[in-house]
Formats: structure tokens, C-alpha cells, sequence
């Protein structure tokens, strides 16, 4: 055997096991507590389980059953932003995979894949920008799940606002339907937030910073986003790669400022069926312990 033909078996190998391992680490779903301090001096905690890109298909028990057992956690409120869906068929899975959250103060928003089937995707046009949007993708029952979150008592914040009374605490929240296929519509609900309200909370699916920049303007304490994915596939020591949106790489994931804002973006729990895998970057959601400033 030439020392050339035992590099490319060598490369082959390689490149087998890290698709083995980015396969299994895309269902090692994940816990991360955060703490932000961004409630009125002198307040006690309040919990909110931020849940993200959920991207369910028929068959994934495991994802059920893990969000399912969230409950366990006791959060104050759950807000969910977008891509629960990855599937025609997937709502019914959703709303099980929820239940148990049902009994407690929710809101979200929808994302692009809960509006529309996903597709083969090229992984070098994700690498060059933002993916667009292919007219050619089915449209999936939205309306439905919509009607069933709705059913069960959460808000719809899809370019809406509203008032959450959570722990006997007011929370001024506001949302917008998902600004990666331009369905935001932050001028149906600018303006300042309620100066009077215990949390001025602003929900986006892609943290596309137009949404950002005017959400913090009008004196958001807390902006929560999904979409990113985290980078989905991330380099050791670099983080990720791209973010699918104008986001600063540096913010894929996790909390960070924005002009005053705390803003919690959530790697999210699944991936496209067609890309499922993730490396350097397990799924997530995140259990967020909202205490006084200093």
C-alpha cells in the first residue's frame, strides 16, 4: 500500500467517524442555566424556559420525551421562538412534546420552517450567507399549530404585543413574525414599552439586528431569539462559522448586550431533517433565571 493510498484512507476514516460523532452529538440535548440581571432592583427571580427550533419530525421520541421532562424544572413562564415544525405531520408531536408545559404562562413566534417544508440545502450557500427562501418549498399547516398553541393558552406574539401576568409579576412583551422571509412587522408594534411593567420583553425568531436595534430602542430589558442554530457546526476555540442572519458571529449563541439589551439567542434543539448533525455545539434550551439589577 503507497503512502498515498493510506492518507486518502486515512482521510476517509477521519471523515466517517466526525459524521458519526456530529450525527450522535445532534441528539445529546442540553441544559444550560443563565442568569441575567435585568428585573427592578429589589425583585426576586423569575424563571423562563427559552425553547427553540424545535425542527420535529414523526418519529422523535427522544425530543419528546426530553422536553416533555422540562417541566420538571418548574419554570415561571415559557417563551418558544419558532421552527417547532420539520414535518407535515409534525404538529401532533409538538403539541405532546409541549403538554406538559401547557399549565404555565407562554408566548412565541414561528419561524420560516413552520410556514414552509424544508428542502436539500447546499452547505456552501450557508457558509457564503443567509439562506433564502426557495417559492418552490410546500407550505405546511402553520394555522393548525398556531390554533393549538393558541388553544392551550399561550400568546401569539407574530407581530403583536401583549401583557403576561407571570409569578404575579407584569411582563410588557412584544414579538415579530420571522424576519428571515421579511414577515416582520416591527412598526405594528413600536413604541416604548411600559415603563410601569416588572420586564419589557421583545421575541424574535432570526435575530436579524433591524429587529434588535429597534427592540432596544424602545427600552427592551430582554430580547430572546433562536434560528442560528448556534453555528450548528462549530470549530473547537473559534465557536461558530456563520449565523444565517447579519448577527455578529460572536452572538450565535448564548446571552450577550445589544445597545443596553441583554439578548439570549438559543442554539436550539434540532436541525433540518436533511442536515442532521451538529458538532461543537449540542442542542439546547436554556432555563433563564431573571434576577435584580444591581
Amino acid at each position: 500500500m503507497t503512502s498515498l493510498t493510506r492518507a486518502a484512507l486515512g482521510t476517509i476514516a477521519l471523515g466517517a467517524a466526525t459524521l458519526a460523532y456530529a450525527r450522535w452529538e445532534a441528539q445529546q440535548y442540553t441544559l444550560r442555566r443563565v442568569t441575567a440581571p435585568v428585573l427592578p432592583v429589589g425583585q426576586p427571580g423569575l424563571r423562563i424556559l427559552h425553547l427553540s427550533d424545535l425542527h420535529l419530525v414523526p418519529g422523535q421520541r427522544g425530543k419528546v420525551e426530553w422536553v416533555q421532562s422540562l417541566r420538571a424544572l418548574h419554570p415561571d413562564a415559557v417563551v418558544v421562538t419558532g421552527d417547532f415544525l420539520s414535518h407535515q405531520d409534525a404538529i401532533p408531536h409538538v403539541l405532546d412534546a409541549l403538554d406538559p408545559l401547557f399549565s404555565v404562562p407562554g408566548a412565541f413566534v414561528l419561524g420560516s420552517n413552520d410556514y414552509y417544508a424544508p428542502r436539500p440545502l447546499n452547505p456552501a450557500k450557508y457558509l457564503r450567507g443567509p439562506s433564502q427562501l426557495e417559492p418552490r418549498r410546500p407550505m405546511l399547516p402553520w394555522h393548525d399549530l398556531v390554533d393549538g398553541l393558541t388553544a392551550n393558552g399561550w400568546r401569539d406574539l407574530g407581530n403583536a404585543r401583549d401583557t403576561l401576568i407571570v409569578d404575579g409579576r407584569t411582563i410588557d412583551v412584544r414579538g415579530v413574525d420571522d424576519p428571515h422571509i421579511s414577515r416582520d412587522r416591527y412598526a405594528d408594534v413600536a413604541g416604548p414599552f411600559d415603563s410601569h411593567a416588572d420586564l419589557a420583553l421583545g421575541v424574535t425568531h432570526a435575530p436579524y439586528l433591524r429587529v434588535l436595534d429597534a427592540m432596544s430602542a424602545d427600552g427592551a430589558d430582554l430580547v430572546l431569539a433562536g434560528h442560528t442554530h448556534g453555528g450548528q457546526l462549530c470549530v473547537p476555540g473559534v465557536g461558530a462559522l456563520v449565523t444565517n442572519c447579519d448577527l455578529p458571529r460572536s452572538k450565535a449563541k448564548g446571552l450577550s448586550d445589544h445597545h443596553g439589551s441583554a439578548l439570549h439567542v438559543s442554539a436550539g434543539l434540532g436541525t433540518s431533517p436533511y442536515a442532521p448533525v451538529r458538532f461543537a455545539c449540542r442542542p439546547e434550551a436554556t432555563l433563564l433565571t431573571l434576577t435584580a439589577r444591581p
